[in-house]
């Protein structure tokens, strides 16, 4: 028997909201955000490397139905496996590598890790598994907080770097096109990953796991792999937000709050959709700085009230009530 006809028979609706011309049409919004908002470079920064997060997390979070509270961990090998290589003082022979060389062996270390990770807690479910993922991401973080060479509890400083296709790494505006670059990246990934095998496989083992097993599919092997794309494209976040951040500490890198934000932003959009982790952390970011800005006092409490509404009235993310309401977001049965 083979599970491909059966698969793309029945794609699950909720799974395919959008369509490439959202997605275009989104990524055309943000080209034009440093033209409107030339001076606010800082927060464009930062919210387009949490959506490419979002959505690197909605891979395996998402797509596969597998919730994870870890991200934060792969968030961090990212950051410290590029800072790490690009510092002459930590490499051995003194010749730093450079930063793009880094961000790969960081995502290939991302990947392995995943691999390695997924194998031995995948055969969990449930709130087992979500606990398991938070278990792994303190050992890391403890790991890191107790080794000289990371730099223990007081982190990394980023070394000078060299220019990467005539741009400064330090320049707001340089690093805006990286993120941005990072988000069109994981939006291709994304609707590549819908229309294959591997989408339709891990669909159908999100929804039903022993019935995506009984069409002869291996849920364990599709949800590492889909770990392992989650977890590279994490580490080229990670390294983004570490030329971002210029100085980083494990406290507050690899912190639990970041998988949670990470995660909420991905929910919160609409985790099975593919454009809804980056409305999300859009989302998120301005009503973010507008209770920061007005509500200092309140703002957690604003932020969590925001959360709570949402996921009591629209339990399928913004996107969910984009598809209530009748707007079929590139609908495809």
């Amino acid at each position: 028997m083979t599970a491909a006809p059966t698969l793309s028979a029945s794609r699950p609706r909720a799974l395919t909201y959008g369509n490439v011309w959202l997605s275009a049409a989104l990524l055309a919004v943000l080209l034009l955000y440093p033209l409107v908002f030339g001076k606010a470079m800082n927060f464009g920064v930062s919210t387009l490397i949490f959506a490419g997060l979002a959505m690197s997390w909605n891979i395996l979070g998402g797509w596969a139905g597998q919730t994870s509270l870890g991200h934060a961990a792969l968030l961090g090998v990212g950051a410290y496996t590029m800072t790490l290589l690009a510092t002459p003082e930590r490499v051995p022979g003194g010749q730093p590598i450079a930063p793009w060389w880094g961000t790969l062996i960081a995502m290939a270390l991302a990947a392995l890790i995943a691999a390695v990770w997924g194998g031995l807690t995948f055969r969990l479910r449930g709130s087992y598994f979500v606990l398991s993922t938070i278990a792994v991401a303190l050992v890391l973080r403890l790991v890191a907080i107790n080794s000289n060479w990371t730099g223990g509890a007081e982190g990394l400083f980023m070394p000078e770097l060299p220019k990467f296709l005539g741009l400064d790494l330090f320049d707001r505006k340089a690093e805006y096109w990286l993120a941005f670059a990072f988000v069109a990246l994981t939006l291709l990934i994304t609707h590549l990953i819908r229309r294959s095998r591997l989408g339709y496989a891990l669909q159908a083992v999100r929804e039903d796991e022993d019935g995506a097993r009984a069409l002869g599919i291996d849920p364990t092997r599709m949800k590492v792999i889909a770990f392992m794309i989650s977890a590279a494209l994490t580490a080229l976040g990670g390294s983004l937000y570490a030329i971002y951040l210029q100085a980083f500490e494990p406290h507050t890198l690899l912190e639990l709050p970041i998988s949670v934000q990470i995660a909420l932003m991905a929910i919160i959009g609409g985790r099975n959709s593919i454009q809804g982790p980056l409305i999300g952390a859009v989302v998120l970011a301005v009503f973010g700085e507008l209770f920061r800005a007005n509500f200092a006092n309140a703002n957690l409490l604003i932020y969590g009230v925001l959360i709570l509404v949402v996921t009591l009235f629209a339990p399928n993310g913004i996107m969910g009530l984009f598809q209530r309401g009748g707007n079929k977001l590139g609908t495809a049965r």
